[in-house]
């Protein structure tokens, strides 16, 4: 029987990129994201909201992107799947699932990424995603799409 390990998380943001640099050159982004589901309470018809937190890992290409592009607020697309990672401290086995992203989509305008539009990123409401462009040159008007495999480490990708 086949297994399917894949996350797409629409969010935002909670704080800024937290980048870290290795002594070769490599590079890895730490987010936080945001996600929010709206709902009205069918006993008393009062607007409820939850807000889970997402730990998305971004590396190589991507890193450097997400800490040159994103900031607190900003709005993405990822997709990538789920890790869990485990270390002692203190004699204490410790745990974290995360998101290591594969893709990821800068939603929002082009030059700030804030939703500060409420929340119309072109896409509508609901709970769908943006398809992936595969287009080779993105024109003014679209959100950017990068994947790993686009381009290596000393490459812009715009």
């Amino acid at each position: 029987m086949a297994s399917i390990n894949k996350v797409i998380i629409v969010g935002n943001l909670g704080k800024d990129p937290e980048i870290r640099t290795f002594q070769g050159g490599g590079q890895v982004a730490n987010v936080t994201i945001a996600t929010t589901d709206k709902w009205r309470d069918k006993q008393t018809g009062d607007a409820r909201e939850q807000t889970e937190w997402h730990r998305i890992v971004f590396s190589g290409g991507l890193a450097g992107i997400v800490g040159k592009y994103l900031h607190k607020g900003s709005q993405i697309y990822v997709e990538g799947s789920l890790r869990t990672r485990s270390w002692e401290k203190d004699g204490v086995r410790q745990y974290v699932t995360e998101i290591r992203a594969d893709v990821m989509q800068m939603l929002g305008n082009r030059g700030n990424s804030d939703s500060t539009d409420g929340g119309n990123d072109g896409y509508g409401s609901g709970n769908s995603a943006p398809a992936p462009r595969h287009s080779s040159a993105p024109s003014q008007n679209q959100d950017e799409h990068f994947t790993e495999r686009d381009f290596g480490d000393d490459d812009i990708p715009f």
